[in-house]
């Protein structure tokens, strides 16, 4: 659509000048999200600073039928936040106060634009911890997180965003403002809104605010790295930890490619013919910190470890951390085009999955990199491609059709905490029954008649 100037001037009294883009350089940068491949068309970029102010751009939306995608820091690597039908980009970056911190309740009030790592800074100063860790929280968004539903390497032990979710302000379709949930950790009063809202990729409504669950910071911690010479036994490894009845807060695992880009960002003595480490944190009391960690240990060495050691102190076990979370930089500055896929398998089958990307990786000539948080079977298999190499992206697209594809057939996820925004729309019917796509099509126009809000995600247009 073409956004008339009666509709932007109508914006720029709502916010304010200064808060709505429309140079064709800026509405550029927000026509795109973390892949590298999706685009989208803003036609104006809003910068609201309340709940007050979202509902009058709302209203606005839904009188003229306007679509608004709603956008934090766009770290999304699913194509979540692109705006594909036009409209509004509605940017919720400069909503970023954290409102209530309750050391007594073990809560946090906060609005959507809050950086994830901001929050964490000023809980670590209470001694509060909020444990779920997407590897983009030096960038990531509240708002964000909790409409991806995001996880990171603590979703092992401590879960995921909508387990921290207590309660949230959001703006529906039509302008009205909403209250849903509280700031208590049990609260059955009718259907949980809020979980329902939670990992809707901004397709139901704007949320505003967030109250999470906090819990006390762990004493101790400490981290363990394995080294494997075969994928295989690396699987085998987290299965046997998981069944031990140990429960680490981490377990990340890289493949041979990501350990040698590692290696040469920031040398940490792995062999360059490791197939695949082992990254474990446990944390707890330190007694049970200390016991865990000979256990686990042990375990890899039983399952076939070349080689296990405990970091020495908490400089050692950042420079480990430090390496995984550089290995995503090392995968997207490899090409032009990357392919970070998502996929989720029982732990059982995290070798299987690997194993059969690995055997993709030959059969389509391509190198795919595998990253993920092997404690939870939530795998980021990356392929390197170009778009502008039509032969190659469309072997590369096809690795990725049957990646998808074993992960179903493993018994596992085609996401595990990017969504499914552009990038797996193809992929739903084959995860979901019939039946049951039309459940969510019938939350949708419950929230959003107009379909209005992120238009053009989750399923494909019919």
């Amino acid at each position: 659509m073409h956004l008339s100037q009666t509709a932007i001037h109508a914006l720029r009294e709502i916010v304010g000048a200064d808060a709505v883009l429309t140079d064709a350089n800026d509405l550029a940068v927000y026509s795109v999200d973390g892949t590298t491949h999706c685009q989208g068309s803003a036609e104006v970029v809003v910068f609201p600073t309340d709940a007050g102010q979202i509902a009058q751009i709302m209203r606005l939306a839904d009188k003229d039928e306007i679509p608004v995608t709603v956008r934090g820091a766009g770290t999304s690597l699913s194509g979540g936040p692109v705006p594909v039908a036009g409209g509004i980009v509605l940017c919720t970056a400069r909503m970023n106060r954290i409102l209530d911190i309750d050391g007594e309740d073990f809560t946090v009030k906060a609005e959507v634009g809050v950086v994830l790592n901001d929050l964490n800074q000023a809980l670590a100063a209470k001694n509060l911890f909020f444990p779920p860790d997407p590897q983009s929280f030096l960038a990531a968004t509240l708002g964000g997180c909790v409409s991806e539903n995001a996880g990171g390497p603590y979703a092992v032990k401590y879960g995921v965003f909508r387990h921290y979710l207590l309660g949230l302000t959001a703006v529906l379709a039509n302008g009205k403002i909403v209250n849903l949930g509280g700031n208590t950790m049990k609260n059955v009063t009718g259907y949980d809104l809020p979980q329902i809202i939670c990992g809707a990729e901004g397709t139901l409504a704007v949320i505003t605010d967030v109250t999470l669950r906090l819990l006390p910071k762990p004493q101790a911690s400490q981290t363990v790295l394995a080294i494997f010479d075969q994928v295989v036994t690396a699987g085998s490894a987290v299965h046997q930890v998981r069944a031990s009845g140990v429960i680490p807060a981490k377990i990340e695992l890289m493949d041979n490619w990501v350990v040698r880009r590692i290696e040469e960002r920031l040398p940490l003595g792995i062999p360059l013919t490791a197939e695949a480490i082992l990254l474990f944190e446990l944390d707890g009391a330190p007694a049970s910190v200390r016991q865990e960690t000979e256990t686990v240990i042990e375990l890899c060495r039983q399952a076939g470890a070349v080689d296990v050691r405990a970091a020495r102190d908490a400089a050692e076990a950042g420079n480990f951390w430090t390496a995984r979370r550089a290995g995503f930089s090392a995968v997207f500055s490899a090409a032009p085009t990357v392919f970070a896929e998502d996929v989720t398998v029982p732990t059982h089958r995290i070798a299987d999955q690997i194993t059969h990307t690995q055997r993709l990786a030959r059969k389509y000539d391509l190198t795919i990199a595998i990253i993920g948080h092997a404690g939870d079977g939530n795998l980021h298999p990356c392929i390197l491609t170009d778009k502008n190499d039509a032969d190659h992206f469309a072997r590369a697209q096809k690795a990725a059709d049957e990646i998808f594809a074993a992960a179903l057939e493993f018994g596992g996820a085609i996401s595990g905490e990017h969504g499914i925004g552009l990038e797996k729309q193809r992929f739903l019917k084959d995860a979901m029954a019939p039946d049951a796509i039309l459940l969510l099509k019938g939350i949708k126009r419950a929230f959003d008649p107009k379909g209005l809000l992120n238009p053009g995600k989750i399923w494909e247009n019919e």
